[in-house]
């Protein structure tokens, strides 16, 4: 294992040439222990994809390997199109992204992610894919490009950032951080614990007292929310909406009862909107039917944000920004399915959001921008936000890489519902299971059936391992026993 340094490490100024020679693409099946329902979908399976890329990242030969699920309307939102097709549609962006990146080279990781991204952008809006699709496939090359040179470096991923040894310059996408570095703008050293952020979903039981017999889950983790808490001692909760006020004073008034009788007293929490509204007032008069609630007038005091309470296709209308300014007392909306783009972020703080979520699926330079950006304004007086917020992230890849960008970042409430959905890595070969295990001891244990399971104590997550490995991974994940994917659609 690498020991991270307590101070920045010094800025490398010397050029790391990257260039992508090879790519395969693998996949699982995996099976939800219980339905995860968000906003428009119900998550019961779902693919999981790993991507390896071959490449020559300062004169040295290396791998790297990212992994994301394919979830069902997020990337996304169309109510009548086949899950058969999302996948497909999810697929050919990550062969794109290949197609546009194998063969190309460039002065720095960061350089070529820009190759490829531009690339990427101009297909896509040649054939009139929306962009939060497009670059899900770019952050996936992007991820495993990063993990190569970080292996070449022998460098966690806060090293090679904070370093310079990705290249990473901030001023090339956002022009008012033009000549600062992440180094001046983010956390000396990565954060060692994050507080785990639970998602309560909109199916999601309560009370275990409530569970009906054949609905119980025995797999030795705790199903309710009750039992959550209690199992992990949670104090951070991350709670869905769906944009009908009778059920949701109704849900609201039920969680908030679960958490103020189980959670300690310093519990905090976010509101999902899940673009169920289509303008700010609309938006505005339900939160205020909430907010008025009797019931719900202390549990409101510990409310952090709300994310993306209006629709993607209207998000970012600048007309929206008078009935922004019309509400003065407002609580903090930050964006998340409308972080699309580059100029997403400045864009929505222009209109009167309050800062943006990172999801590695939306990519990490990109979320490494946006953290500076929102720093920069925090430090010209302006209290903006960066939230951590999951894509159902489970191990053996995905998760770990994510944990590592978010401790880099120094944000400090990661949503986590990956472990709550799936049943640790039980779905995954046995090798697998012990790679996690062998480099991951304080990250994962084995559960009682015997698999790896996330561990979260206190509510909070350890980072030692993932801050300690080559972008958080830190093992050669064996891929030949997943399915591989032609690199070309058949």
């Amino acid at each position: 294992m690498l020991n991270l340094m307590h101070d920045a490490p010094p800025i490398n100024n010397s050029l790391m040439p990257a260039k992508i020679t090879g790519a395969s693409i693998h996949q699982i099946q995996l099976k939800t222990r219980m339905p995860f329902k968000y906003g428009i979908a119900t998550m019961t399976e779902v693919p999981m994809v790993f991507v390896r890329v071959e490449a020559e990242v300062d004169g040295t030969k290396a791998a790297g390997i990212s992994s994301d699920l394919l979830p069902p309307k997020w990337f996304t939102k169309v109510p009548d199109d086949p899950l058969e097709k999302e996948i497909s549609d999810m697929l050919q962006v990550i062969r794109q992204a290949l197609g546009q990146a194998l063969g190309q080279a460039a002065d720095s990781a960061f350089d070529l992610w820009q190759l490829i991204y531009n690339g990427q952008s101009s297909w896509a809006e040649a054939n009139n894919i929306p962009p939060l699709l497009t670059h899900f496939g770019t952050s996936l090359v992007e991820r495993a490009l990063i993990e190569a040179t970080c292996k070449v470096r022998n460098q966690a991923f806060g090293q090679a950032l904070l370093s310079g040894s990705l290249g990473f310059e901030p001023g090339c996408i956002h022009s008012n951080l033009e000549g600062q570095s992440a180094s001046s703008l983010l956390p000396k050293t990565p954060l060692a614990r994050v507080q785990a952020r639970h998602t309560v979903g909109l199916g999601d039981p309560l009370d275990s007292s409530q569970i009906d017999a054949d609905d119980r889950i025995d797999d030795s983790l705790p199903q309710s929310l009750d039992q959550c808490i209690l199992a992990y001692g949670l104090r951070h909760f991350k709670i869905k909406i769906n944009g009908d006020v009778e059920w949701d004073l109704y849900r609201l008034k039920n969680v908030a009862k679960c958490i103020e009788q189980h959670a300690d007293s310093d519990f905090a929490f976010s509101l999902d909107g899940n673009e169920q509204f289509q303008s700010v007032t609309a938006f505005r008069d339900h939160w205020n039917i909430l907010r008025a609630e009797p019931e719900l007038e202390t549990f409101f005091d510990h409310l952090l944000f709300i994310e993306q309470p209006l629709h993607r296709d209207v998000a970012l209308n600048e007309s929206l920004k008078s009935e922004f300014d019309q509400w003065s007392d407002r609580p903090a909306v930050i964006i998340d399915e409308s972080d699309a783009t580059l100029e997403s972020l400045p864009q929505a703080l222009a209109i009167g959001y309050a800062g943006t979520s990172h999801k590695n699926c939306k990519g990490i330079f990109k979320g490494i921008a946006n953290a500076c950006l929102l720093e920069h304004h925090r430090r010209n007086g302006t209290q903006t936000v960066m939230s951590g917020e999951d894509l159902c992230n489970v191990g053996p890849i995905a998760v770990i890489q994510d944990l590592a960008v978010m401790a880099t970042l120094g944000i400090e409430s990661v949503e986590r519902n990956g472990h709550h959905y799936m049943a640790g890595l039980s779905q995954f070969p046995e090798r697998t299971r012990g790679q996690v295990l062998n480099a991951h001891d304080g990250l994962y244990k084995t559960s009682e059936p015997g698999w790896p399971t996330l561990v979260i104590c206190n509510g909070e997550i350890d980072l030692t391992s993932v801050n300690t490995q080559a972008f958080g991974t830190g093992f050669e994940l064996d891929l030949s026993v997943f399915s591989e994917i032609p690199l070309t659609e058949g």
